[in-house]
């Protein structure tokens, strides 16, 4: 079965759920503690989802994707996420960052050249703004594009990037004018095998284990001009744009390894028992059920917020960092919280929820830290 854009309707999205939970139980769930201590990024497992329509969830379906909205979107990432949020971070990126920068300022052409491939997870797409000097100061980039005749010649480098080593094509942010200037950044799609164009090292990581993250390397790599999305100079301006709609991913991300915490920790809480009864009889257990429960709710209310704006066209730029902000505490408190009910089993890694602590913690750093957020959401209030 593949999702089309007909199904927008209250049951359909429940089919949607429901289809991508049987995929996830069936297909990511017994695996997942395999992946993560191997860090193996399970590209069949992402061909497999490009099958069901799920690499390519707000694309068109002129292009090969599903067609559908940001509120299919999160449903599809907070299951995902539930049982691995390696996975569901791999989705967010290849859907949100690569695919969705093609998507929002690609021309005809490029659109019908690329997408259609990834949308189908025929390629997988990496992003690539942050270097190892510049993570939120990504207007001090180092990696530079000189034009010459029809090709920019690029140089520098590029770190933790999704999809890096795996990954078919890239997103890449360049400076092509002065540094530290907005108008100084322009975007190049470079694909697979482009010669100059390489991966660097692997990075070995605390959570998120199976979602790869690599350094991306580039040696006086010769890019078709025709590959430059948009104007030169609109780089930084679409990148921020990219990242608006990006944090809803996350957010939803997010989202989905606080309901597997909490869903993990209610379901222990009933079964396990000390001094004669189970533990969510104890007002320290349950007000613990309580809090996190609250904060999941409000939480999911943010982001269905921010997806109503956007899915009408508006402005989400507050809204996305609020619900990203919000959403992304919540997890790593949820998480944590669901380790403690767990007790000494939740510090093992035989039950899930240390995987959920050692996920979350990636949700308040990446597409923007917590205290990007809130400056973000600062000067949007402040306006």
């Amino acid at each position: 079965m593949q999702i089309q854009s007909e199904m927008m309707g209250d049951e359909n999205r429940r089919m949607v759920r429901n289809m991508v939970r049987e995929f996830a139980d069936k297909h990511i769930r017994p695996y997942v503690m395999e992946w993560d201590e191997a860090q193996i990024f399970p590209v069949d497992t992402f061909k497999a989802m490009g099958q069901l329509g799920i690499m390519g969830v707000l694309v068109p379906e002129v292009y090969g994707g599903a067609g559908l909205g940001y509120h299919e979107y999160v449903d599809i990432i907070v299951e995902v996420a539930k049982v691995c949020g390696s996975v569901g971070l791999s989705l967010a990126a290849h859907n949100s960052l690569c695919t969705g920068h093609i998507l929002t300022f690609g021309n005809e052409t490029q659109k019908q050249r690329w997408l259609p491939k990834l949308a189908t997870a025929d390629w997988i797409g990496a992003w690539a703004l942050t270097e190892a000097n510049t993570g939120s100061d990504a207007l001090g980039m180092g990696t530079t594009a000189v034009l010459d005749g029809d090709e920019y010649v690029v140089n520098g480098s590029k770190n933790w990037i999704t999809h890096g080593k795996s990954g078919d094509i890239a997103v890449v942010m360049v400076r092509t004018g002065e540094k530290n200037r907005s108008l100084g950044v322009s975007t190049l799609v470079i694909e697979k095998g482009t010669p100059g164009f390489t991966h660097g090292k692997k990075e070995n990581k605390l959570g998120m284990r199976a979602s790869e993250t690599t350094e991306l390397v580039f040696d006086n790599c010769r890019v078709p001009k025709e590959n430059l999305l948009g104007e030169e100079g609109e780089g930084f301006k679409q990148a921020m744009k990219v990242l608006d709609g990006g944090r809803i991913s996350i957010a939803a991300l997010a989202l989905g390894i606080a309901k597997g915490a909490f869903e993990a920790a209610t379901k222990y809480a009933k079964e396990r028992h000390q001094f004669g009864q189970p533990i969510a009889s104890f007002q320290g257990i349950s007000f613990k059920l309580a809090d996190m429960a609250t904060e999941i709710e409000a939480a999911e209310l943010l982001i269905r917020q921010a997806c109503e704006l956007k899915n009408l066209g508006k402005d989400v730029t507050k809204n996305s960092a609020m619900a990203k902000y919000y959403a992304s505490e919540v997890s790593v408190r949820c998480a944590t919280e669901a380790v403690q009910i767990f007790g000494g089993y939740g510090y093992t890694k035989d039950f899930p929820v240390e995987k959920y602590y050692r996920d979350s913690k990636l949700c308040t750093i990446g597409e923007g830290t917590s205290e990007i957020q809130k400056l973000v959401i600062a000067r949007e209030v402040l306006k």
